[in-house]
């Protein structure tokens, strides 16, 4: 599995191990909006920009003929928008009566730039691709929203992990857009201190790894992918669960090695690199007093890439107007990082936001 906060491996690691049946049963569309001369913030530009999306749901008009049930849904590094169709989220949130019951909701999961099946490196340009960033994936999503699907105002955006940051950048460049935001599993500053330092690591193998050829390789270089894959299983880890899961060395080792094993099949260096290099520009904290609608942020105490003893969110809390934040302890339910997937952890903060952000 290919989730993520960051990397679709991360939160592979969370999931893999408690994943269940689905059981809800959900009617997903897939469609393509293509945004022709997309800008972006490089000064680079692409004739055509493909945006990959799932939806789950139909739009419901008010007496104006406006959109008023939309809800974007954004996943983090290295996932999809399909991600939110497994069980520990949709069987929470998608079922009938649930939370963002399709029934009521039209619920838009769209594959970021770079990922899933919208625009990507491997399609061809490699490192030829624009050099996009957060800015440039949020301007994405509001072109998909606001032309490709008619949608001028969103009940809810939430995003996990990347799509967490999404959030606080939507906050600030549209705020006006959205009644209510959920951002799950990040920090509204600069990528900086030990959660930079792996993500540089991981760059850095790909590109100094010989056989990456400078993006030009013919096979995907394989000591390069087993050093990022490795990483993100770091990055990804739930400590309490993964004692109990592999409590002896023999079984630790195992499960490394098969979950390095299996995830190197899957990745292509260039998407990843560029993935990762996307943060790069990420930094909302200085204008986290633009964010107007109501904002619950949510994250857990044993993610690795987003430690509570930082105090982060003590800085920043008191700075968001409409703002909330919610640590969720660490326990043999959460998962880590990944814990931003699984819905019943958070599930009674998103009913309270949403309860607030009723129109009556």
């Amino acid at each position: 599995m290919r989730l993520a906060h960051l990397f679709a491996a991360a939160v592979a690691l969370a999931l893999a191990p408690f994943a269940h049946p689905q059981s809800v049963t959900l009617k997903p569309v897939e469609g393509d909006f293509v945004a022709k001369d997309f800008s972006f913030r490089s000064g680079e530009k692409l004739a055509e920009l493909r945006l990959h999306y799932t939806t789950l749901g139909a739009p419901h008009r008010n007496a104006r003929g406006e959109i008023d049930n939309a809800v974007l849904i954004m996943h983090g590094t290295g996932g999809d928008g399909k991600q939110f169709l497994r069980p520990q989220f949709a069987d929470v949130l998608f079922a009938p009566g649930g939370l963002l019951d399709p029934a009521k909701y039209y619920i838009i999961l769209r594959d970021g730039i770079g990922h899933g099946k919208s625009s990507k490196p491997s399609d061809g340009l490699r490192t030829q691709f624009p050099k996009y960033d957060y800015d440039d994936m949020v301007a994405a999503d509001h072109a998909l929203l606001t032309q490709g699907l008619g949608v001028r105002h969103a009940r809810l955006i939430m995003g996990t992990s990347m799509g967490c940051m999404h959030s606080f950048v939507w906050g600030e460049a549209y705020p006006d857009f959205m009644d209510a935001l959920m951002p799950l599993a990040c920090q509204p500053t600069e990528i900086a201190g030990r959660n930079r330092v792996w993500r540089k690591l991981l760059m850095d193998a790909i590109t100094s790894d010989p056989a990456w050829m400078g993006g030009a390789y013919t096979t995907q270089p394989q000591a390069a992918l087993r050093t990022a894959e490795s990483l993100l299983l770091l990055a990804g880890a739930a400590p309490i669960v993964m004692q109990q899961q592999y409590p002896t060395r023999d079984a630790a080792d195992a499960y490394a090695e098969s979950y390095v094993a299996t995830n190197i099949k899957t990745v292509d260096a260039n998407d990843l690199l560029y993935q990762v290099a996307s943060s790069r520009t990420y930094d909302p904290s200085a204008g986290l007093e633009k964010i107007k609608a109501p904002l619950v942020w949510v994250n857990s105490a044993d993610d690795f890439i987003n430690p509570p003893e930082l105090g982060l969110a003590e800085q920043f809390v008191p700075r968001l107007k409409t703002g909330r934040y919610v640590l969720i302890p660490a326990s043999t339910e959460t998962r880590g990082h990944g814990t931003h997937t699984w819905a019943a952890l958070w599930k009674d903060e998103l009913a309270a936001l949403l309860k607030q952000t009723e129109q009556h």
